[in-house]
């Protein structure tokens, strides 16, 4: 992805997200805010949603070289880590979309179906945009990446009612980024977006869930495994073996601080604990890769 689809991806996950926080903090309102609240979100969810595709049609792919729609096989590129993301931004998007029609007093199961699609119906448009460009094409991986993200959203909510397990990001800048930085990003701000060697993907158990609600384990503490990797200069392995890198896989046990089990009546508190959950906070954590071993972090970013 180029960095204006990345940071579109984005725009259309943290500005609902910022919204809805502060509306989860609010009073409950009386039927007919709450019919209000769902006519109205969802209108403004579909404007934007409909607006920034035209645009991003009008301007990235209008210079892009078009062709016949068609697929573009990219699953062994990056070490996989373009797909996480996909899964992540979908799952995410999906939770949002849950927790909007609940708030709305929406039948919970009717909020589940409906909530949960909304990930995939968010990213998949992208993939169609993608299969008219020469270049590369729609990515049947990272449909199924978008899938399985709000698969993952609908299956805990129907099978808990809550979400126990959430994916989360975390970045650190690297070295890589400078020698390519066309593709990897010149900025910090590109580089988030755009680094994978940077990136770290979490799956953040909440352990007090799983416990009898008598347990003592502490609700704020989660268990997370973590997976990401190094040395990519470039798509494939063989491309950076050729240039001199080594790259590898990383994998990860940590801490993770649940903000969500936090306990506050802050009202603003709520909605950044909220917000701030999509992201694994700085904690211990031990690695394995092949190329290094075990290695210890006393707290990782």
């Amino acid at each position: 992805m180029t960095i204006f689809r990345n940071t579109l991806l984005l725009y259309l996950f943290l500005i609902p997200q910022l919204l809805f926080a502060q509306e989860l903090a609010k009073p409950e309102p009386d039927t007919t805010l709450l019919k209000n609240r769902l006519i109205w979100g969802s209108a403004a969810l579909a404007t934007g949603y409909t607006t920034s595709l035209i645009v991003l049609s009008n301007t990235w792919y209008s210079k892009a070289d078009r062709t016949s729609f068609h697929f573009f096989n990219d699953n062994h590129e990056w070490k996989q880590m373009d797909k996480i993301g996909h899964f992540w931004g979908a799952f995410h998007q999906s939770r949002l979309g849950v927790d909007f029609l609940k708030s709305a007093n929406v039948p919970e199961k009717k909020a589940i179906i409906w909530g949960g699609l909304l990930g995939v119906v968010l990213q998949s448009p992208i993939e169609l945009l993608d299969g008219y460009v020469a270049s590369y094409g729609a990515s049947l991986g990272d449909l199924g990446a978008n899938a399985l993200g709000s698969a993952a959203v609908i299956a805990q909510q129907l099978k808990w009612g809550q979400l126990r397990v959430i994916p989360k990001y975390s970045f650190r800048p690297t070295p890589f980024a400078a020698n390519r930085p066309n593709v990897l990003g010149s900025t910090f701000s590109e580089q988030l977006l755009k680094d994978y060697n940077g990136q770290t993907y979490w799956l953040s158990a909440d352990i007090s869930a799983f416990l009898p609600k008598t347990s003592r384990y502490p609700k704020w503490l989660n268990i997370a495994f973590g997976y990401g990797a190094n040395g990519m200069v470039h798509a494939h392995d063989l491309t950076n073996q050729q240039a001199g890198y080594t790259s590898y896989r990383q994998y990860y046990l940590a801490l993770d601080l649940n903000l969500l089990n936090i306990k506050t009546q802050n009202k603003f508190l709520k909605g950044v604990f909220y917000v701030l959950s999509v992201v694994h906070l700085p904690a211990p954590a031990v690695e394995y890769n092949r190329h290094q071993g075990i290695r210890i972090h006393p707290i990782y970013f």
